[in-house]
C-alpha cells in the first residue's frame, strides 16, 4: 500500500475553494479502523456545507461528505467490531447508537460526519469503528453507500418512528433520494404512495417504482388533490421535503392524527403554518434528523431481506466531483454517487 492517498478539501467554504489534494493515509488509533472507501453518496446538506449555506465550525483543510461504501484494512489497537476484509457502511451521526442522542436544549446534538467532523471524500478514512456499520450483502458498493443518510431519513420517518402500517397512504413530496426510498419502503409495507413532482417525467419514473398516484405539483393545488385521492380522509404520513410555508400546506394535507416527517429545507429554515387544522387534527409532527447506528443496522437487514435496490441517478468518478455537485444543483432522480474503484 503507498503512504498517500488523494482526498478532495476545502480551505474555505465556497466551491471554488474545493481541490484535488493529497494526503499521508492515516493510521487508524486505537479503537478506530482504517477503511478503504470504494463509494460516497452525495447529499443536499453537502452542497450546503461546501456551499458556505450551512454555517458550521469547520477545521480547514477540510473534507466533506458523509456517506461511503468501503472495505476495512486495518484495525487499531483494542478495535474488534470489525474484521480486515468486511465491507462497511458510515454513520452520518458520530456515535449516536441508540435511544436519544446526547445534547441540551440550548445545543441540539449535532455531531456529524462532513460537518462537525471531518467527512469521506478520501480514499482512506480512519474512524472510530462505533460509527460504522456492516453494509448489506445484497447491494453494491455505490448502492450501499446511499443508505446511512438518504436510506435511514426515510427508514426512521415511516419505520423506527413512524410504525408505518399496510394500508395507510404515505404522501412523498418530490423524487430525491429520501423520496425515492420511502417509496420502496412504504410499498413493501403494503402502503399506498402519492408522489408529488413538478416534472411529469420523474411522476412518471415514480409510478414505475411503484407508486400509486402521482401529483403535478403546481402552487397549492397539490392539497386539494391529496384529499380527492383519499376520499377526504388525507395522508396518514407525509415526508414534508421543502420546510417553510409548505409545512402549512402539509398540515392541511394530513390526516386526523397523521404525522408528517419535517426532512428538507428547500424552501428555508423557518416555518409556518395554520393553527386551525393543525389544533384540530392533532397530527404529530417531528423533525427527522437522519438516525441512529442501531435503525440503520435494522435498515440493512430489510434491505437485504426484501431485495430493496436504490435508485441511483449517476455514477461518476472520484476525480469528477465537481461535475457530480453540478448535477446534484439540478434536481436528480435518485442518488449521485462518487465511485473510487478503479
Amino acid at each position: 500500500m503507498t503512504e498517500t492517498m488523494q482526498r478532495w478539501t476545502l480551505d474555505a467554504v465556497g466551491r471554488d475553494n474545493l481541490a484535488l489534494t493529497r494526503a499521508p493515509i492515516p493510521e487508524p488509533g486505537p479503537g478506530e479502523v482504517l477503511v478503504k472507501v470504494a463509494a460516497v453518496s452525495l447529499n443536499y446538506r453537502d452542497k450546503l456545507v461546501i456551499d458556505g449555506a450551512m454555517p458550521l465550525p469547520l477545521a480547514f483543510p477540510f473534507t466533506p461528505a458523509s456517506d461511503l461504501a468501503g472495505s476495512v484494512v486495518a484495525l487499531g489497537e483494542g478495535a474488534k467490531r470489525f474484521e480486515p476484509g468486511q465491507r462497511v457502511i458510515s454513520t452520518f451521526e458520530a456515535g449516536w447508537i441508540d435511544g436519544a442522542p446526547e445534547g441540551t436544549a440550548r445545543n441540539p446534538p449535532y455531531r456529524t460526519l462532513g460537518g462537525i467532523h471531518p467527512g469521506v471524500l478520501a480514499e482512506y478514512v480512519a474512524f472510530p469503528e462505533d460509527w460504522l456499520a456492516l453494509a448489506p450483502a445484497s447491494l453494491d458498493d455505490a448502492e450501499a453507500s446511499t443508505l446511512p443518510v438518504a436510506g435511514l431519513t426515510a427508514w426512521s420517518a415511516l419505520v423506527e418512528y413512524g410504525r408505518l402500517r399496510a394500508g395507510q397512504t404515505v404522501l412523498l413530496q418530490g423524487t430525491g433520494g429520501v423520496s425515492l426510498f420511502a417509496l420502496q419502503i412504504a410499498k413493501a409495507h403494503g402502503a399506498e404512495v402519492i408522489v408529488t413532482s413538478s416534472s411529469p417525467d420523474k411522476l412518471a419514473r415514480a409510478r414505475a417504482l411503484g407508486a400509486d398516484h402521482g401529483i403535478h405539483r403546481r402552487d397549492d393545488g397539490w392539497v386539494a388533490a391529496v384529499h380527492e385521492l383519499t376520499a377526504d380522509h388525507g395522508a396518514d404520513h407525509i415526508l414534508e421535503m421543502a420546510g417553510g410555508a409548505n409545512l402549512g400546506r402539509s398540515v392541511e394535507a394530513v390526516a386526523v392524527q397523521g404525522r408528517i416527517s419535517v426532512i428538507g429545507v428547500f424552501e428555508g429554515f423557518a416555518f409556518s403554518g395554520p393553527m386551525g387544522p393543525l389544533l384540530r387534527k392533532q397530527p404529530v409532527i417531528q423533525g427527522i434528523s437522519v438516525g441512529h447506528r442501531r435503525a440503520l443496522e435494522d435498515f440493512v437487514l430489510a434491505v437485504d431481506r426484501v431485495g430493496l435496490k436504490p435508485v441511483i441517478g449517476r455514477r461518476y468518478r472520484f476525480a469528477e466531483l465537481p461535475a457530480a455537485l453540478d448535477h446534484l444543483d439540478r434536481g436528480p432522480f435518485g442518488k449521485i454517487v462518487v465511485t473510487l474503484d478503479g
